[in-house]
């Protein structure tokens, strides 16, 4: 039994990329940024990279609404996608389900071994479909100016937009100093993840990720993805690949019959807990 005047919430993550997740299947919730911004404080709320609800869908099992931490609604998270899969597929007793988010629907799958495989769908790579502020010849290959020693990036939308840095080495470079300037830089009108990926074999890469509207994380599903993508469309790795990131592993397939990409990694339930009622401002009905 829930106190009255709370909302119960879990705490969940997919290496280390941690969410808050709330269950808005039932009773509406009226989320401000201040609201979300205060959940995901690190010193005096919960701390989260991201927020998501859980809300009901026409055309799946259920819809995830994705807020980073900065308060900002977002399209896609990968990680998050895995969270939820498994909530829901305890659920319905069922290895199968179908999330719809901003960016589209996903499939998803509950694997033997306890892993989630998501479809992320087909990645994009026209410049108004990343979106870009104005058309380059190549996204595979964009200068960006204000930013000395390093290469061009792969441009490369997941649900939401990546820019893809292949490096000699990931450690190499501050990201974090870096990392702000590039996700407001004018080229991106939505901002951008940064990614600095390293090619660590012929069926493996080394990735580092500056996340929008979150900075630095552990994790970044849509970013492995985007990384994977990159990589392969310059013949540097091939299509099935383990992506290390500084939380764990994932495998990217990027299926060659309809170039869906398929992520597999780990998921985890923290703890649950409650959150007073008015923080979250319920919706009148």
């Amino acid at each position: 039994m829930l106190m009255t005047g709370t909302i119960g919430f879990r705490k969940m993550n997919g290496l280390g990329n941690d969410f808050v997740v709330l269950d808005a299947r039932t009773r509406e919730l009226a989320l401000s940024l201040e609201a979300v911004q205060a959940i995901a404080d690190r010193k005096e709320g919960i701390g989260c990279d991201q927020l998501i609800a859980l809300e009901p869908s026409a055309q799946a099992d259920v819809f995830m609404r994705i807020w980073n931490a900065d308060g900002g609604e977002v399209g896609a998270c990968g990680n998050a996608a895995r969270c939820v899969a498994a909530l829901v597929a305890g659920e319905k007793n069922r290895s199968q389900v179908s999330i719809e988010t901003e960016s589209g629907v996903l499939s998803a799958v509950v694997n033997q071994d306890g892993s989630v495989t998501i479809d992320m769908g087909a990645p994009r790579f026209a410049w108004d479909e990343i979106p870009l502020a104005a058309p380059v010849p190549d996204t595979q290959q964009v200068e960006i100016d204000g930013i000395a020693d390093l290469p061009p990036a792969a441009m490369v939308n997941v649900g939401n937009p990546n820019a893809v840095f292949l490096v000699d080495d990931v450690e190499a470079y501050d990201l974090a100093r870096f990392g702000p300037t590039l996700e407001h830089h004018k080229l991106f009108p939505e901002r951008a993840n940064i990614s600095l990926v390293e090619i660590a074999g012929p069926d493996h890469l080394k990735v580092r990720t500056w996340e929008r509207g979150a900075g630095l994380t552990r994790a970044c599903g849509t970013a492995a993805c985007a990384a994977a993508v990159a990589a392969a469309r310059r013949d540097l790795v091939g299509r099935n690949v383990k992506v290390t990131l500084p939380g764990g592993d994932l495998l990217i397939e990027w299926r060659e019959g309809d170039g869906h990409i398929l992520m597999t990694g780990p998921y985890a339930l923290d703890y649950e807990g409650t959150l007073p009622a008015d923080l979250l401002q319920p919706a009148k009905v």
